[in-house]
């Protein structure tokens, strides 16, 4: 073969081979077109199906082992919900003889009756919202709402479970330990009233602002000697009187049956007014006589456990220590509960764990 020939092969092999590279290149661009399009319709399709396709809210709980709280040993349990383990058996079945059961609601399993008083003790004793029991719960808001509300309304209705008026021997076993405490005689037990913060409700919010210029509902409490309520009247609004307040319960219409011969330690608030059944203190105008200041002393003496039981109560459901955003209905509801809670918790124990050295602590403003 000359060389002209080899030269026109050489020539031609050059283009064909050319030719093919370009061929395989123009595939493999019509190929990546291909996919391209065929992803672009994938994601249109996607996206049409998310479009059409019914929205489902998936929500992650962290509660979902709320059954490892019942194996808790009683310290760790009495410090998360505080009350024994006892207790809460106790408790539970008190609301359940109260009509307390374990519902269904739109489809979902039911809550049992476990679940809605440990719900209702976290909620009570702490003041987180109704979005962090949730989770801790892994029910959703509005079920723990429920919940809540439902053991609420029956505790209310149960005080006589809890809070009672002593009987003929209690009154005076009461009145030895008042005689000793504070020297004065045929006492059973001390009154006073407490502020509970609320929001300014809309209808006659100013009603509410009370002498300590913050919004309150009042809860009237009568202790004995150990500390435990005897008797509870709450829901009026911050800006009523104790007294006024003690001539709307039925303790001042019924208290020539209740009391006898008996007395209740009082405050200054109950000066001069007819209340023959309430050991006041004299106003000191400067002319009081010895024997008068020491009577004040007394007073003041047998008078502090109310106030110590106020603080605990407070410290250890702290719930009422702040009731913003809550109705005033509920309000009511709490305050009864967390009194309830006071005595069937207290047991033998008049003390404090966290504050041995007495409540409220300085700082607790809304007494």
């Amino acid at each position: 073969m000359d060389a002209k020939r080899r030269a026109v092969l050489s020539i031609t092999l050059d283009t064909f081979l050319e030719q093919e590279f370009m061929a395989v290149i123009f595939l493999k661009q019509f190929q990546n077109l291909v996919e391209e399009d065929r992803s672009k319709r994938k994601r249109a399709v996607v996206e049409a199906l998310s479009v059409l396709r019914p929205r489902v809210n998936i929500i992650r709980k962290s509660g979902t082992e709320w059954q490892i709280m019942l194996d808790m040993d009683d310290h760790t349990f009495a410090r998360h919900f505080r009350i024994s383990k006892t207790q809460f058996e106790v408790l539970k079945g008190y609301l359940q003889e109260g009509g307390l059961q374990s519902d269904h609601n739109h489809g979902l399993p039911p809550l049992p009756i476990a679940k809605k008083v440990l719900m209702f003790l976290w909620y009570i004793g702490n003041q987180n919202c109704f979005r962090e029991i949730s989770d801790k719960f892994n029910v959703s808001s509005s079920s723990a709402h429920r919940a809540i509300l439902q053991v609420l309304t029956i505790i209310s209705t149960l005080g006589w479970a809890f809070v009672s008026w002593p009987k003929g021997c209690e009154k005076r076993v009461s009145a030895t330990s008042f005689q000793r405490t504070c020297g004065l005689e045929r006492v059973i037990g001390a009154i006073d009233g407490c502020h509970i913060r609320k929001q300014c409700p809309w209808v006659r919010g100013v009603d509410y602002m009370n002498r300590k210029s913050f919004y309150s509902v009042l809860l009237q409490g009568i202790v004995d000697a150990k500390g435990r309520f005897i008797n509870v009247f709450t829901g009026m609004p911050g800006k009523v009187h104790d007294a006024r307040l003690l001539q709307s319960s039925w303790v001042f219409q019924e208290w020539q049956e209740r009391m006898g011969e008996y007395r209740l330690l009082g405050d200054s608030a109950y000066i001069g007014q007819d209340f023959p059944f309430i050991i006041s203190p004299r106003r000191d105008n400067g002319a009081l006589t010895d024997a008068d200041l020491r009577r004040n002393t007394d007073i003041s003496r047998g008078r502090f456990i109310i106030e110590q039981a106020f603080g605990r109560m407070k410290c250890k459901w702290r719930r009422i220590r702040d009731l913003l955003n809550t109705c005033t209905v509920t309000i009511a509801k709490i305050i009864l509960a967390a009194c309830y809670l006071h005595n069937f918790a207290q047991g033998a124990s008049i003390g404090c764990d966290e504050h041995p050295d007495g409540c409220p602590r300085e700082d607790d403003a809304n007494q």
